[in-house]
């Protein structure tokens, strides 16, 4: 006898709907899997007799063939083991179900038929919504997340035993619902770091505020103890709050890397800050069928990378693609991909390989040619492509004792939220969403310069020998310093604040 039975793999970042198709037919006891499974569904031969068997079912010995259509899509993962059991058992008769076509099924079955957790589960019950499939049978640990789809009826199942008594209709189970305003509700971010806990290094701070508003990457140089990191880390409080889509978005994405742990939705902007041995396919993504990397997992948040020469330089290079696109393309034998990798990149690094390189209080024992090689293991066009670059000089005795506490988070996050809903408006047509993401085409109608600016600028370019896209990063610094004083056009304040920012990176 023929069953289907519809459940859901993942292609990137996105599910796709996969039918269970299985025959029970007069033979020699075999089990044959075809559809292009990878060892994780190959294995669940024995998980699915196991739990088969100890739920008082019979497992059939007969001739057994499960295609995992499309059968040109690869596949892998226990995601399939509940689907493949209720398949099992509608073909030899131990269960009818006529309703398969309106639900989806997804669960890892443990040998003794309980349903364990897998990952992707929400962009697998998004796809099923898509394509109208309203019943989603998941395991009982990813209720919250399945749950956070609208418009869908999910049932949360615990055993094998339990499915089986649902599909009978000996049990009721009512769909497992969530309040979404409750997810949403933002946590602190920031480790607790407010920006008026950090005494002085008013300068860093206005420069964090201009990325935050335009969404502009920042490097900042300092010696050891200058409070970079800190600073680095109270970023996430002046970041403006999610919406739901974009908190979908973020959750599709590590809910795909196994990352969600008791989370139903990432309700916070995603701050990564990997360590400096991290290889180059850690960072943009890849294996043998793709996985994002931790530029995907900073996706509409921070990547920070503290002690930027410290990184691998085939790390640092394969950064570029990124920042410039917004994306990651990988290419495999087995798939080409693309993750989203919009994030925001700040960097902090020390002057030299000592880190006191014109520190007042400290001595540099660096030779000019050791300070020269420390500072070029950042690549030109790696540089090029940072907006903004200050410097955090180190904090003074009578700052950290005697200056008063500086503005708070909050009150610079309210700056932030302005300047972006000026964006939003402004942009509300187009498909982008902050300053930064400006293209050249677009900049001559939105970064407009007056007489006197456009001299300036005619200047700053011969003097600083500016690439085209290092002038092009001034315009959008100074129209995003103009979003933040809520100035309709881009005046000599604005891009001589903006010029300075990128006359420090041409001199470092």
């Amino acid at each position: 006898m023929l069953s289907q039975v519809k459940s859901s793999g993942l292609m990137g970042i996105d599910g796709v709907i996969v039918t269970v198709e299985i025959d029970i037919s007069r033979g020699l006891p075999s089990y044959a899997l075809v559809g292009l499974p990878d060892t994780g569904i190959k294995e669940s031969k024995d998980r699915v007799f196991s739990a088969i068997k100890n739920n008082g079912f019979q497992y059939p010995m007969d001739r057994i063939t499960i295609n995992l259509a499309p059968a040109d899509l690869k596949k892998e993962g226990p995601a399939f083991d509940l689907a493949i059991a209720i398949g099992i058992l509608i073909s030899s008769n131990q269960l009818t179900w006529d309703d398969t076509a309106d639900y989806l099924v997804i669960g890892e079955l443990s040998l003794s038929g309980e349903i364990r957790s897998v990952s992707g589960i929400l962009p697998m019950v998004l796809e099923a919504k898509k394509v109208g499939i309203k019943n989603i049978l998941v395991p009982f640990a990813n209720r919250h997340e399945a749950a956070v789809v609208q418009g869908v009826d999910v049932f949360p199942l615990k055993d094998l035993a339990e499915a089986v008594s649902l599909i009978n209709g000996e049990l009721i189970i009512n769909p497992f619902k969530v309040d979404l305003k409750t997810l949403l509700t933002p946590k602190s971010t920031s480790g607790g770091i407010d920006f008026s806990d950090i005494r002085g290094q008013d300068q860093a701070k206005r420069a964090l505020e201009i990325a935050a508003a335009g969404s502009h990457n920042l490097l900042m140089s300092g010696p050891p103890g200058s409070g970079k990191t800190m600073l680095a880390k109270g970023f996430s409080s002046i970041l403006p709050d999610l919406t739901l889509d974009e908190a979908l978005e973020i959750t599709k994405i590590h809910s795909i890397s196994g990352l969600l742990k008791d989370n139903a939705i990432i309700c916070e902007r995603p701050f990564r800050s990997p360590h400096h041995t991290i290889s180059k396919t850690s960072l943009v993504g890849g294996g043998r069928i793709p996985k994002p990397g931790e530029v995907s997992l900073a996706h509409l948040g921070v990547l920070f990378l503290d002690e930027l020469p410290e990184f691998q330089k085939s790390a640092l290079e394969v950064l570029r693609q990124p920042i410039e696109d917004q994306e990651v393309s990988i290419s495999r034998v087995n798939a080409s991909l693309t993750f989203p990798a919009s994030f925001t990149l700040i960097t902090s690094m020390n002057p030299c390989a000592c880190g006191y390189l014109n520190d007042p209080s400290h001595e540099c024992i660096c030779t000019p040619q050791q300070i020269k090689n420390y500072q070029g293991k950042i690549s030109g066009p790696l540089m090029d492509r940072l907006d903004i670059f200050v410097e955090v000089p180190p904090t003074s005795y009578e700052e950290i004792q005697n200056k008063p506490k500086s503005e708070s988070s909050q009150t610079i996050k309210e700056r932030v939220d302005a300047a972006r809903e000026i964006q939003n408006k402004r942009y509300e047509k187009l498909d982008i969403y902050y300053n930064a993401q400006l293209t050249p085409k677009l900049m001559e109608k939105y970064c407009t310069l007056g007489k006197e600016e456009q001299k300036l600028m005619e200047k700053v370019y011969d003097k600083m020998s500016l690439s085209a896209r290092g002038y092009h990063r001034i315009l959008k610094l100074a129209r995003t310093i103009a979003d933040l004083d809520n100035a309709p056009d881009i005046t000599i304040s604005h891009l001589t604040e903006a010029i300075q920012y990128r006359g420090m990176l041409k001199s470092h």
